[in-house]
Order: structure tokens, then sequence, then C-alpha cells
């Protein structure tokens, strides 16, 4: 870890490690999906799995994958589960106690996005651009982290778009850092968290994605010629926005993003210097 940076056992990587043990099965059962790529059947958000026992276990846990269930395996609530049922609702399951289900299941969903604004702050405070900022981002985190512990109501009726501004913010401050680090030319992320974060029109050209979480990004407009995207997750990040504005990925390495698809590819724009690998196919207007 870099000099001066704030490791405490209760932001330990091991804090953000999913704990089925010490949860009630309610990722299996609090959000909805509906059948695609990802997931093989529809089920409502707060219906229960059919996959998952009385137990909270899933039945089908070593074979997700050959069943088409890829979203379960992608899937992470970030230690939110065990949070939940056992900080909020003090070790007692929804099965146990039928009349807190629902309210159970909407902590979790919240608690879940916490947990993710949680993760972002550690993981910039581990940046050694992030030094002149930490005191804002451990004051932040611990703010975040008290909402988790609070009271189910606290908790459900949480401002989560005034989180996410205020983590945004920050992380595009070190953003800033990273830019005049790399002297106008490529900007190292490796490895960061920029979930969320709105980066259109950015300049990101040669810019360093390597390992970096994209998820829900919004990329409208940006300049990414060049950049290196190699294991970049690129979940749901927009590369178009309503305007037309398109990303322009011209000569970047896309071979290896994690979860880009035909449609975020189609949006931008490229040519025949952007690296892509099968089964993505280079777009007919590039």
């Amino acid at each position: 870890m870099p000099d001066g940076y704030d490791e405490t056992a209760a932001f330990a990587v091991d804090s953000f490690r999913g704990k089925c043990e010490e949860c009630f099965g309610l990722c299996c059962v609090a959000p909805s999906f509906s059948v695609s790529p990802d997931f093989a059947i529809d089920k409502a958000a707060g219906e229960p799995c059919p996959n998952v026992r009385r137990d909270h276990r899933c039945t089908i846990h070593d074979s997700l994958r050959a069943r088409g269930f890829n979203g379960c395996v992608a899937y992470d609530c970030l230690g939110a589960g065990q949070k939940v049922a056992q900080v909020t609702f003090g070790g007692r399951s929804w099965r146990e106690a039928p009349h807190t289900a629902e309210q159970m299941f909407q902590t979790f969903r919240v608690a879940r996005q916490l947990q993710q604004l949680l993760f972002s702050l550690v993981g910039a405070m581990a940046l050694p651009q992030s030094r002149p900022l930490r005191p804002d981002l451990a004051a932040l985190r611990d703010e975040i982290d008290g909402v988790t512990r609070d009271s189910a109501d606290a908790i459900v009726a949480t401002d989560l778009p005034r989180y996410r501004r205020r983590v945004d913010g920050l992380l595009l401050r070190i953003a800033g850092e990273l830019t005049r680090a790399g002297a106008g030319r490529a900007i190292t992320r490796r490895g960061i968290d920029l979930s969320g974060v709105d980066l259109a029109g950015a300049y990101l050209r040669g810019a360093d994605f390597t390992n970096a979480n994209l998820g829900g990004t919004r990329l409208a407009g940006a300049d990414l010629r060049d950049a290196d995207l190699t294991n970049a997750d690129l979940t749901n990040a927009d590369l178009a926005g309503a305007d037309l504005a398109r990303a322009d990925v011209t000569g970047a390495d896309l071979r290896h993003s994690v979860r880009l698809t035909q449609s975020q590819l189609d949006a931008a724009v490229g040519d025949a210097s952007t690296a892509t690998a099968d089964p993505l196919v280079r777009p007919a207007h590039w």
C-alpha cells in the first residue's frame, strides 16, 4: 500500500467479499431478472429463485454457467448481503420473520449500491495520486459506511444520487491528478474504479484503463483514441449520447475488454486500427 494509506480492519479487502454463509440468499431473492444470455428464466424482485433452497443455498451452484445463469456467476454483492443480514436485521432471516422480507430486500438493494460506492472510495485511496484527497475520501467513506450500519428505514431512505455525485466528484479530481501526472500524454488508470462516473466528452487519448471498472460510466463523446482497455469492465458503459456524440475508439485496444457488446461497439466511432476480437464484428460504418 502507498505510504500514508489508511488500511483498517473495517475496510480490508475481505470486507467487500460476499459471505454467503452469513447471508440469507438475498442476491437470489431481492433482484429481478429476465430471460437473456445471462439468465435462463424470468424472476420478479422479491421472488425467491426456484433454485434456492430453504437454507438459502443454491441447488445448482456448481453448474450455473451450464444451466444459463452466467449473471449469477458474475454477480457480486460486495459484502452487502452479510451486512444487511447480520448488522441491519440482527441475523434473523426473512423466512424466520416473513413480515420483514420486503423491507430486507429493499434494504439490500440500496446497501449494495452503497457498498459499490465504498469500494470505489477505498480503491481510489490506494492510488498514489489520491494522497492530497485522502482525508476527503476517508471522511466520505466513513460517512457512507455509517449509513450502511444504520436502521433499515434509514438505509432505504438514503439519497443515493447525492452520494454518487459526491463520490464522482472526488474520483474526477483524482482523474485530474492522473492527467497532470501524464503531462497531457498517457493517463494511467490501471485498475481504477470509475463505475458510473460522467466522463462524457473527456480527453482520454492514450489512457491506460487496464483492469479498470468502467461499468455504467458515461463516455459519450469521449476521446478514447489509442486507449488501452485490456480487461476493462465496460458493463452498460454509455458510448453514445442522446445528441449522437459518440466515443472515439480509433486505435484503441478492445480485444480483451470485459462485457463489451456489439451495440456498444456500433455506437462508437473507430476504424481499421481499432483492435477487436471475436465474436464482435467491426461496424460497417467505421
